[in-house]
C-alpha cells in the first residue's frame, strides 16, 4: 500500500511539532525543514486544526502546535483522517464484479494495515526527540536531558 504526498506531509507536521520543545511553530518554518511547498503544508495545517489535531493560533506572534499531548494522537486516526481507505480498486465496469471476492481480501488487508498505526501514537514516534530536534535544528534540541516524549 502507498500512502499519499498528503499524508506524509501530515506525519512530517505532526512529527515536527511533537519534536519541538518550545511555543509556536509556523508554516514556513516547517516547510523549510521538510523542502515542502507552503501552499501545500498550510492547506495540511488548515485540514489538521479542523480536525482539532493542531491549534492555530491566530496573529502576529501566532503559529500552530499540537492541539493535544503526543501520547494521545493515535496514529491510525491521523491515518483514517487523511488517506481514503475504501475501494483501493474500482471494480466498476469490471465483467467479473459480481462473482469476485477481490475487494473482500483487499478490505482484509487495509484494515491490517491500519491496524498497525492503531498500535502506536505520535509519541512512538518521538522517542529520540532530541536527535530529532537537532536535525530539524531546533536551537534548544541538544540542550534538555529527556530524550523521550
Amino acid at each position: 500500500m502507498r500512502l499519499t504526498k498528503y499524508t506524509d506531509y501530515a506525519m512530517r507536521l505532526m512529527i515536527y511539532l511533537g519534536s519541538q520543545t518550545s511555543g509556536l511553530s509556523s508554516i514556513r518554518e516547517i516547510s523549510d525543514a521538510f523542502s515542502v511547498s507552503q501552499n501545500h503544508m498550510m492547506k495540511v495545517v488548515q485540514d489538521l486544526s479542523n480536525a482539532q489535531f493542531l491549534e492555530s493560533v491566530r496573529g502576529r506572534n501566532g503559529g500552530i502546535r499540537l492541539a493535544r499531548p503526543p501520547s494521545e494522537i493515535n496514529l491510525g486516526t491521523l491515518l483514517r483522517h487523511t488517506e481514503e481507505l475504501t475501494d483501493l480498486i474500482n471494480c466498476e465496469g469490471c465483467r467479473i464484479s459480481a462473482a469476485c471476492t477481490l475487494p473482500v481480501v483487499l478490505s482484509e488487508a487495509t484494515a491490517a494495515f491500519v491496524s498497525v498505526f492503531d498500535k502506536y501514537t505520535l509519541a512512538d514516534l518521538l522517542g529520540r526527540r532530541t536527535a530529532l530536534g537537532m536535525l530539524l535544528g531546533f536551537p534548544d534540541a541538544g540542550h534538555h536531558k529527556n530524550t523521550s516524549a
